[in-house]
């Protein structure tokens, strides 16, 4: 699913929507043919069986959605926390290139500068894989540049306070970009997504075959039901990639560029 996202951005994200409704639509009408052909074949359906096994089903959907939609809330929410953070890191370690003297603390501001460009780069640049690698193989370099530089310049400064207070605050900066860029890797293996599919399409493949004794086919209830299922599933996996969907965190960006805005 990720990929299919990534490969089309939000365009894709629709086009999963609507796939899983017309899946899980198929699905119901799948159940109501099986109900059909028994009817035809002179046989009995099957209703108690098949009302406990269904029960069974879609308690156990009931569960695996709770699971993977709050999985994916509570690592959407972390993703938005860590922009905040790397903001804050970034911001600290700037200011505390004051300890350097110049003309050093006006190069390694005009590194960090460029370091934090490529840091917007890269995010802005999804869904390009491209164009995403270049920017963050840029940033780092410029990473590398502005530590070796960092840690240099301080053992020149007069006092011990440029070692103690920036080499750290630098290096908090640096694992904070580290722990977001794992943070867009951090998904559920690709095992629950296939059972969360599986157990959508038979539980509404069981959906349909009760369905179809109980009269006439009610199309209002079978998109009602294929739309809830549906979009409930698209939140789930939109909230797992952030950048690729409708539900985004690219306003938290803003963070970032006010911290570049305030870089003199």
């Amino acid at each position: 699913m990720g990929s299919l996202l990534y490969g089309t951005g939000w365009i894709g994200g629709i086009a999963l929507a609507f796939g899983l409704f017309a899946s899980i639509l198929v699905a119901m009408g799948l159940g109501r043919l099986v109900w059909q052909w028994q009817v035809n074949a002179g046989r009995d359906p099957e209703t108690t069986g098949v009302g406990v096994v269904a029960s069974a089903i879609f308690a156990l959907l009931g569960l695996l959605i709770a699971f993977t939609f709050s999985g994916a809330a509570g690592r959407f929410d972390a993703r938005r926390t860590l922009i905040v953070q790397e903001a804050n890191d970034i911001g600290t370690a700037y200011l505390r290139l004051d300890l350097l003297a110049a003309p050093a603390r006006d190069e390694l501001r005009e590194t960090f500068r460029q370091y934090l460009d490529a840091r917007l780069e890269a995010y802005r640049a999804v869904p390009d894989r491209e164009r995403v690698a270049q920017a963050l193989a840029r940033a780092d370099e410029l990473r590398d540049r502005l530590w070796a530089r960092s840690v240099a310049e301080s053992q020149r400064a007069p006092v011990a306070a440029a070692t103690m207070l920036l080499l750290p605050a630098l290096n908090a900066a640096f694992d904070t970009a580290s722990t977001r860029l794992a943070s867009t890797r951090e998904h559920p293996p690709g095992v629950i997504y296939a059972l969360l599919l599986s157990l959508s399409w038979i539980g509404a493949l069981f959906a349909g075959y009760g369905m179809a004794g109980r009269g006439p086919r009610n199309w209002l209830h079978e998109l009602f039901f294929s739309v809830t299922l549906a979009m409930t599933l698209y939140v789930i996996v939109d909230l797992e990639f952030p950048r690729l969907g409708l539900i985004r965190v690219d306003e938290f960006d803003e963070v970032l560029q006010l911290v570049r805005d305030g870089m003199k």
